[in-house]
């Protein structure tokens, strides 16, 4: 309760706030909008002061004499015409310049949501759900402008009620005050709606992005929700919050159906009022039936603007709260910094040096502790652990998708902090233990549109063993590969994934598990061709293993335990020298390695 409190009262000065970054951002078109808000709301009055002129000079004139005169009639219609296209042409202006606004401010805010994206480390991503930060680019950015759209009808008719109140007084002083009495009725009516509207506007808009963390989550766990048969389970949740949407929805709908007739009403109970005063004063001759005409007209016109910028008002909850939730995007901390080292443009293996390398997720459980690894140009190391020693976390390292808590990753002799900017991806290349394929074409997910040749990615295909299977598809390199590559099996999946880095021609390979979807007599082969020649040159290459077939084709073994490498060699020198790596690797070969090997779960084998 608290806090609904607090939000009731900064939610209207936090949404103006809103709208001034807008109005900041787009100073000339919010200008030409507003002065056609302007044109159209001084028109509007003019409207009325039209019509009184012609209730005065010409219908009552009419009817006393019987006859109207040709030369007032066409007064009378340039008037009306004259007021209807300027008052056009200033709606015209209105709308346009809010519309730009509008989406110029959702277009500008969107790419700055995903340029941030872009740009955090990936520990950040890990601490948001992807429903989350898609609820975040897309509905709380479209929320957080949509009060700037009528801002500028907003501003005109608020030009629009001080004439039209004005005028009132100047047609009719004890008229006007007993119209505008409706005015603090008007006022209180909108300030109890925001009362109660802007708790449950700001409810809903948050459980929306819920609604949309949630379809994400049961999406892209589809094969788990399936497999496992928790489709009624999923469902249950996914009701529960949608039904919550709809009731704080639907509690919301109620107190604006309460709250829109009201002050549709107010308006017209002051002109009824008005009107009966005015019988009044014009029989006692204290005032002209044309000045009668006015104010009641200027009463109903006064009610517009009450309208508008209530109007205005109810978006603001919905904004603010949009605003918000983008802003915390904007505003997050974490962006990688670069420096400006190159590496050097040779095409041999790179080196990689690790020194007294310690990470955690958070500070009570490290994960790796005072690592020290070396692989030297065109060397092959095994990466050896079990479950949970960190192997796919010190892939992210190498990579750069983290940083270190303490100690540094070299790459032929600099730190990977120095290098500048898309520096480590033209030498490194991860292959990770899921292969992530596009709805494209082969070649697409290949290239992922990058200029290669043909001949090129046929290289590639070859050495992961892959161009077999892609000659035989329907079109070659051109066969679209569904989403996420469902037409595939997991063996293909990981040999194009792999394809997707070779054809990168790395000077550093990773694979974590990369292979694993792949049958041994195949990965064997995939592996002897990458130690013989990547495209020529002979590339380094970290492999995290299981397999003692995979082990044993690696020139040194580095076997991970609790998050220290505690024992280095050779596969045949660690089996006689470390029981617990010849228990693990035995353990492999017997148990299988999805009770013991991977770091998360694979995908299925080849078809």
């Amino acid at each position: 309760m608290a806090e609904d409190a607090e939000l009731r009262g900064t939610t209207t000065l936090d949404g103006f706030r809103v709208l001034w970054v807008g109005i900041k951002r787009e100073p000339i078109v919010f200008t030409v909008a507003t002065l056609g808000a302007v044109l159209f709301g001084v028109l509007t009055v003019a409207d009325a002061w039209v019509l009184g002129w012609s209730t005065q000079h010409v219908l009552i004139p009419a009817f006393e004499t019987g006859e109207i005169g040709t030369d007032l009639l066409v007064w009378v219609f340039v008037l009306f015409m004259s007021v209807a296209i300027l008052r056009a042409i200033g709606i015209v202006a209105r709308r346009l310049g809010g519309g730009i606004m509008y989406y110029r401010m959702q277009s500008h805010t969107r790419r700055g949501v995903t340029r941030q994206y872009l740009s955090l480390p990936m520990e950040w991503h890990q601490r948001h759900p992807t429903g989350q930060l898609l609820s975040n680019a897309y509905s709380d950015v479209e929320a957080a402008w949509s009060p700037i759209m009528p801002l500028p009808m907003a501003l005109g008719t608020i030009v629009m009620m001080v004439i039209a109140v004005v005028q009132m007084f100047v047609a009719d002083l004890v008229m006007a005050v007993v119209g505008l009495l409706v005015f603090p009725a008007v006022v209180v009516a909108n300030l109890l709606y925001q009362r109660y509207a802007s708790p449950l506007m700001t409810r809903a808009q948050g459980l929306r992005a819920e609604v949309s963390e949630i379809a994400h989550e049961s999406f892209d766990g589809a094969m788990v929700v399936k497999t496992l048969g928790r489709e009624v389970e999923e469902t249950d949740r996914f009701r529960a919050k949608a039904h919550e949407l709809r009731d704080v929805n639907i509690r919301a709908g109620r107190i604006r159906a309460i709250f829109d007739p009201a002050l549709a009403s107010l308006p017209s109970l002051g002109v009824l009022v008005v009107l009966a005063v005015g019988v009044s004063r014009v029989s006692s001759g204290s005032t002209s039936a044309g000045d009668v005409v006015t104010v009641a007209y200027l009463l109903t016109i006064v009610s517009f603007p009450i309208r508008a910028i209530g109007w205005l008002l109810g978006e603001f909850p919905r904004s603010v709260v949009g605003y918000r939730r983008a802003k915390a995007v904007l505003d997050a901390t974490g962006a990688m910094p670069y420096g400006a080292d190159e590496l050097p443009r040779t095409d041999g293996g790179a080196l990689v040096q690790v020194d007294g390398l310690h990470y955690a997720y958070d500070a009570s459980t490290p994960l790796l502790q005072g690592i020290d690894l070396e692989v030297q140009p065109g060397q092959t190391v095994a990466l050896v652990g079990a479950t949970a020693s960190g192997k796919s976390t010190l892939t992210s390292l190498l990579t750069r998708l983290v940083d270190p808590d303490d100690g540094r990753v070299r790459i032929d002799g600099h730190d990977l902090r120095t290098l500048r900017k898309g520096e480590l991806p033209r030498d490194v290349a991860l292959v990770p233990q899921t292969a992530f394929m596009f709805d494209d074409t082969v070649r697409g997910n290949v290239t992922l549109g990058a200029d290669v040749p043909d001949e090129e990615v046929w290289g590639a295909l070859r050495t992961a063993q892959a161009d077999g299977f892609v000659a035989a598809l329907p079109e070659g390199l051109d066969t679209r590969l569904g989403e996420r590559g469902t037409s595939l099996s997991g063996g293909q999946r990981q040999r194009l994934s792999l394809a997707r880095a070779l054809v990168r021609r790395p000077r550093l390979l990773i694979l974590d598990d990369a292979t694993s979807a792949v049958d041994p007599e195949v990965e064997a082969r995939i592996l002897a061709s990458l130690r013989d020649d990547v495209h020529g040159s002979a590339a380094s290459l970290l492999v995290v293993a299981y397999r003692k077939a995979t082990i044993s084709l690696a020139d040194e073994v580095a076997h991970l335990e609790g998050g220290r490498i505690v024992g280095r060699g050779t596969h045949a020198e660690l089996l006689e020298t470390s029981p617990a790596y010849a228990h693990l690797v035995n353990a492999y070969e017997t148990e299988g390695p999805a009770e013991v090997g991977s770091d998360t779960g694979r995908t299925g084998g080849e078809r």
